[in-house]
């Protein structure tokens, strides 16, 4: 659905994206992360056409950006960082603004607008002025604005920056129920969320591209191997991290213990699954298996590895 090869953006000598190239398949949601000042924002405005890219190519549902500009914003809802809001109008007033110049049909108007309140959660507060809301309604009336015409692809640029927890819980859950109905291309530097929302994730750098996978494997790849943690009672560390050793494709193994109950975190490799033999190892022993569980690193541990490596 979304195509970037190539796309570069420089301002003067400062190369803000460098050759970015990823895409986005239909009813995906792809996680765009960097930490401030990567280049996110930059590549969403010129995927959205806000800002022409100094090199490269964008094609939107094989539509080529640049030739194609105004049949190519027809087809994107876009939610900025600072959402375009009047606080004068009510919710309502304000996406009878948008439809119309968005070009919603007339005969559909009407329910389109209700629709977009009703998936934004806006019911309760349609007929209130936008400037008297908490920001996070102000962020779903951002969202509405986005679906309100029923574009395939919508671009999300930090939907959830400055909101309070609750807030950022409130619309999470609202694009998560948007996923399959669009195309999603999410911009955030909140990492931990990510995992929960996208199908697979794209990490830059001062303007470049790190990685480019599922959450789960970036974190075998830059783990290296499997993690397993396993506790045990009835065992010392010292015997268990001998046994475990001794396991098929273990590399690593550390032990250690507290309140009877000894627990190792056995590094393997990635092609290895050791969970089976670990547990009949120590059924054999006599010991107790009290727990057996995978462990993969985090996106934040992720990111900050792969920023490391590069510098």
């Amino acid at each position: 659905m979304i195509r970037v090869e190539n796309l570069t953006k420089r301002f003067g000598r400062h190369v803000a994206v460098d050759n970015l190239t990823f895409t986005v398949e239909p009813g995906e949601v792809l996680g765009f992360l960097g930490p401030n000042g990567a280049g996110k924002t930059t590549t969403m405005r010129m995927v959205t056409g806000y800002s022409p890219p100094t090199a490269g190519r964008i094609t939107i549902d094989g539509l080529d950006l640049l030739r194609n500009p105004i049949a190519i914003k027809r087809r994107i809802g876009y939610l900025p960082e600072n959402p375009p809001l009047y606080p004068e109008l009510t919710v309502r007033r304000y996406l009878e603004f948008v439809a119309d110049i968005k070009d919603v049909p007339r005969e559909k108007r009407a329910g389109q607008i209700a629709q977009a309140i009703t998936r934004a959660n806006l019911d309760e507060v349609s007929g209130k002025r936008i400037g008297t809301l908490s920001k996070g309604f102000r962020q779903r009336v951002g969202l509405a604005q986005a679906i309100v015409h029923e574009p395939p692809v919508l671009i999300l640029d930090e939907p959830t920056s400055s909101l309070d927890p609750k807030q950022r819980v409130e619309v999470r859950d609202l694009i998560v129920a948007l996923r399959g109905r669009h195309t999603v291309l999410l911009s955030t530097h909140i990492l931990p969320e990510v995992s929960q929302i996208a199908d697979r994730v794209v990490i830059i750098n001062r303007g470049k591209v790190m990685a480019v996978d599922t959450p789960a494997n970036l974190s075998k790849r830059v783990q290296g191997g499997e993690l397993v943690v396993v506790d045990v009672a009835g065992a010392t560390p010292g015997d268990l991290r001998a046994l475990l050793l001794q396991t098929r494709g273990v590399t690593e193994v550390s032990a250690t213990q507290s309140n009877g109950i000894v627990t190792a975190r056995v590094e393997a490799d990635a092609e290895s699954d050791v969970r089976a033999e670990i547990a009949a190892a120590v059924a054999a022993r006599g010991w107790r298996l009290h727990g057996l569980r995978t462990e993969a690193l985090s996106l934040e541990e992720v990111f900050l590895k792969l920023t490391q490596e590069e510098k």
